[in-house]
């Protein structure tokens, strides 16, 4: 028989959402659970405009689609983000769903991101706060003759790669040229826009000829403006503590700000607060919309889909708050990347596995497009969660579902 302490029995009397509730409502808002519970689609209906109108639904749902540069696993994050909901996805259509006349733009949402054209007008209070570059200051004023030069090739020349910009090339990210330096403040300023990404290079313009005039005529006011993201990001999460809520769109500075728009939301009942259950200690307090709560409640009466099995990319929008998915997954979702080698535990680049709602395995893999195989470097078993019975089996369904979407042959080291 289970033993419980005193303490976490009260806890959990006091908490008006469980773990698995919480759990199952992160799943089902991600498109991961059952997709049609959020009105996502589950396929990548017919291919070319089909699928590419069920990826852009959902950048939409969740208003912003990260992106990475690390394609080792095959594919590149936001590819794997929507392999992992659509079926019969083609993950080279992800490179290109940054085009002219598509509605969406690329911008700081969580992170660099891809972002629906409707949250374009929300964003001015960031380009007013990106006029002095976050990380390069005022680099535009300390180089008017390299943004003057730049301004003027783009005009009359149309847009430019940072590939073909002039200047001496760079060893890395904080080594970067200062024309290339110069593109990115204007562009996080709002005067440039990215037109598009071939081979996933940025291809900048001029901001007029990227977003629709109807976008650029209209700014919201940054009160109204926290409220709408606020919103957005619990669309995307169910439920999420007020810290996960700042941290999807990297609004840190305003924390004064947001306690004030949380307040209001919850003033005109758009949403309400709710305590999590936590098994460490007193609930955790956090806040859902009154649809999401009665979701929750169906859910935990809902048996979850059998326990198939598919690759997470490690910057997908349920596991990137490492606390979170520790709080209603138990697993300790971390990124190596940045370790050396010898200090890695998992591997370099994991993707982890999901099985029906648990997080049960990872997979640290190298595609060869060489040889055509999809190198399994490493796989790591979690203890707890499903039988291991199942969660091998789900592995291994994960791991071929990617690996033929990918067109490789996925074989051990």
């Amino acid at each position: 028989m289970t033993r419980h302490s005193p303490r976490n029995d009260a806890a959990r009397s006091t908490a008006d959402l469980s773990i698995r509730e919480a759990r199952r409502l992160a799943l089902a808002k991600a498109g991961l659970l059952k997709a049609d519970w959020v009105g996502l689609p589950a396929r990548a209906a017919g291919g070319g405009a089909g699928a590419r109108q069920a990826a852009l639904s959902i950048i939409d749902h969740f208003g912003y689609l990260q992106l990475d540069t690390v394609s080792i696993a095959g594919a590149r994050s936001h590819a794997i983000v929507l392999l992992s909901r659509l079926a019969g996805f083609d993950p080279a259509l992800a490179e290109s769903l940054l085009r002219p006349r598509e509605p969406i733009f690329e911008y700081w949402g969580h992170e660099a991101s891809w972002l629906p054209l409707s949250l374009y007008p929300t964003f001015a209070f960031r380009r007013r706060d990106f006029q002095h570059h976050p990380w390069w200051d005022d680099i535009v004023g300390k180089h008017p003759r390299v943004a003057a030069n730049l301004r003027d090739r783009i005009r009359q020349g149309g847009p430019i790669r940072s590939l073909e910009m002039e200047g001496r090339g760079s060893r890395g990210w904080w080594d970067l040229k200062i024309a290339k330096r110069v593109a990115s403040a204007l562009w996080s300023s709002g005067e440039l826009a990215i037109r598009e990404r071939r081979n996933f290079q940025r291809a900048y313009d001029l901001a007029e000829r990227v977003i629709p005039a109807s976008c650029l005529a209209r700014e919201i006011a940054e009160d109204q403006a926290l409220e709408q993201l606020l919103l957005r990001a619990l669309r995307g999460h169910g439920w999420a503590t007020s810290k996960t809520l700042i941290d999807t769109w990297r609004l840190r500075g305003r924390r004064r700000e947001i306690a004030s728009a949380l307040a209001r939301l919850e003033a005109a009942g758009r949403i309400q607060q709710s305590a999590l259950q936590n098994h460490e200690g007193p609930p955790t307090t956090g806040w859902i919309t009154p649809e999401d709560r009665e979701l929750a409640a169906r859910l935990e009466r809902t048996r979850p889909r059998a326990a198939r099995g598919v690759l997470l990319s490690p910057f997908d929008p349920v596991l990137w708050d490492r606390e979170r998915v520790q709080r209603l997954f138990a697993f300790h979702q971390v990124l190596e990347i940045f370790k050396p080698a010898a200090k890695r535990v998992y591997g370099y680049y994991c993707l982890p596995v999901l099985a029906g709602e648990h997080l049960v395995a990872r997979f640290d893999l190298k595609a060869d497009r060489r040889t055509g195989r999809l190198r399994v470097l490493a796989c790591h078993f979690e203890e707890k969660g499903c039988p291991a019975a199942t969660s091998r089996a789900a592995a291994e369904s994960a791991l071929t579902r990617y690996a033929e979407a990918l067109a490789l042959k996925p074989t051990r080291s």
